[in-house]
């Protein structure tokens, strides 16, 4: 890449760090540090390409700067988790809505593979569920109460056990992407195929609307986090594929690190899910208003923190960068 072109690459980055040094407080130290980073990558690129040229000297200059202020004033905050989850996260996610989208149009499609696939294949749905479930079932709508599985277990039983294999599940999807985003796919289809064939068992027996206001009071946040944590595994392996103007290795540092934070943000949305599971999805008698209304707030509240909340709170920075 040629210089100017670097610069044009950069510049916008470089001036909002450096008016980032300049006004003190409004950045958090762990975040600067980020930029920090990043600067010095950039400082890296241009000793290897332009040596001694105006863009190194600049460079050197700012992270100079940068090294003194991080080094002088990084303190753990009292409020570090209260910053996580308010600021540091959504801040960070922001840039990763893409592979956000990309996880839920790859579910998305599998779910209704798995949906076509049961309609036009008689055991399908056997071999993807189980032929121990699907028996199951039947007796179950047989002896009038179709949803009787989530009454079996006893209810905090049920809540560790479905947690646990929630987050198990995520972890896979997330791990998986070291794979070049292959394995994430994979857990991706897996769960999507199940979903669409689930859904598509109980519309064959008429429970369409039965089955859906059931678990979706659970499956909204479970489902929805289970596509955060494949959009975690394609960050990661967006960081080994698509390094840019970082080392491969740095790169692949920050997809884990990008990665983690969001696999961290998923565990209270998991333990909510499972709570509902194992607390409240097993009374199939409750009215329809009521669990609509479970279902549209669960809704509710994955769209306003994952997509909503991290656009408010870069036009806010963005804003007052500007000021």
């Amino acid at each position: 890449m040629r210089e100017a072109a670097f610069v044009r690459q950069n510049k916008d980055k470089w001036a909002a760090f450096e008016n980032a040094l300049i006004n003190k407080g409004q950045l958090h130290p762990d975040e600067l540090s980020d930029l920090y980073i990043e600067i010095t990558d950039h400082l890296s690129y241009a000793k290897t390409f332009y040596p001694g040229s105006n863009t190194q000297i600049y460079l050197n200059t700012l992270a100079s700067q940068a090294h003194q202020k991080i080094y002088k004033t990084k303190r753990e905050s009292r409020n570090r988790i209260v910053h996580f989850w308010k600021t540091e996260f959504p801040t960070m996610f922001k840039d990763h809505h893409r592979e956000l989208l990309i996880s839920f149009l790859v579910f998305s499609f599998f779910v209704i593979v798995g949906a076509f696939s049961s309609a036009n294949e008689g055991d399908f749905v056997r071999s993807i569920l189980g032929n121990g479930y699907v028996n199951m079932t039947l007796e179950n709508i047989e002896k009038g109460d179709p949803m009787a599985v989530y009454k079996e277990q006893g209810a905090f039983n049920m809540f560790l056990g479905i947690t646990i294999n929630n987050i198990k599940v995520a972890i896979y999807a997330f791990a998986f992407g070291i794979f070049l985003g292959v394995g994430t796919l994979y857990i991706m289809l897996q769960n999507g195929i199940m979903l669409g064939s689930f859904q598509y068992f109980f519309y064959e027996k008429g429970l369409l609307w039965e089955s859906a206001r059931t678990i979706w009071i659970h499956g909204t946040i479970e489902i929805s986090v289970i596509i955060i944590a494949g959009c975690a595994g394609l960050v990661l392996a967006n960081g080994i594929l698509f390094p840019g103007t970082y080392t491969r290795l740095e790169s692949f540092k920050r997809g884990v690190k990008n990665g983690l934070k969001i696999m961290v943000s998923t565990v209270p949305f998991f333990i909510i899910a499972g709570f509902l599971e194992g607390f409240v999805t097993r009374h199939t008698e409750m009215p329809d208003w009521l669990a609509i209304f479970i279902i549209l707030t669960s809704l509710s509240l994955i769209v306003f923190y994952y997509i909503i909340y991290p656009y408010q709170i870069h036009r806010k920075t963005t804003h007052a960068d500007t000021e």
